[in-house]
């Protein structure tokens, strides 16, 4: 069980039954550490136990690559409903964000990622999730995949796709055949060329609720000036393409 021990705006990753080094003194975690303990360094300063939760993972994960934006994890979930019990299949996998808050969340989830290296390292921030036994973490080509009959058999009919690859139209054009009635695909696109194709192959294939959303998101600062959005911080960052089985 992997955790956090936080004091003010630091934080670091623990694990039970270790030591942890920090510039502010050493920490012994016990064996029976839960969060909501309070631990303190050998210098006398304080830190609190909590566990990991979603935003949580999105900062700790070991990347691959740009990881999915909450903002955008957020968009997929809601518009697509993954709920417990879902079956999903994901390609694109890269650092493992969206697989892991789709696991976490209940779906069993099948995720291909072509970069062998790349998918272990998924496979250990799956275990960092606590998602290992939800999140089966494939290294190959979903597109290849898709066209091994026998393969294609062993993966069955999913609830949701999630894509993020440059070859997601291939896909797309394969998600009558994928999904159970009602199903939904998302794709993100980090470009709008990217997306146009995909909203286009899915009217084409005959997928219905065509829908392709930017999401901006702005955060607000507030001081003894005045209130006003923030001139840091990613506003865009990708699109989201969304589609549903009839």
């Amino acid at each position: 069980m992997t955790l956090l021990v936080v004091r003010g705006d630091r934080e670091f990753r623990c694990e039970p039954d270790e030591q942890l080094h920090t510039d502010l003194g050493v920490l012994e975690i016990p064996a029976d550490v839960a969060p909501g303990d309070e631990l303190t360094t050998h210098l006398g300063e304080a830190f609190t136990v909590r566990a990991l939760r979603g935003p949580d993972l999105f900062a700790h994960f070991e990347r691959t690559g740009a990881p999915m934006m909450p903002k955008d994890v957020g968009l997929v979930l809601g518009h697509t409903g993954v709920a417990a019990g879902d079956r999903v299949l994901d390609a694109g996998t890269g650092t493992g964000v969206l697989a892991a808050y789709m696991g976490r969340a209940g779906a069993s989830v099948v995720t291909f990622e072509q970069d062998p290296d790349f998918a272990a390292v998924a496979r250990e921030n799956m275990r960092l999730a606590e998602a290992e036994d939800l999140v089966d973490v494939r290294a190959g080509d979903v597109t290849e995949a898709l066209a091994d009959p026998d393969a294609l058999a062993d993966l069955g009919t999913f609830d949701v796709v999630t894509l993020d690859t440059s070859d997601a139209p291939t896909v797309v054009e394969r998600a009558p055949d994928l999904l159970v009635p009602g199903g939904f695909v998302a794709v993100y696109s980090p470009f709008v060329e990217a997306a146009r194709a995909v909203a286009e192959t899915a009217r084409e294939t005959g997928l219905a609720e065509v829908e392709t959303l930017e999401t901006i998101q702005r955060r607000m600062d507030f001081d003894e000036r005045g209130s006003r959005p923030s001139t840091a911080g990613v506003g865009h960052t990708g699109y989201l393409t969304f589609a549903r089985n009839e």
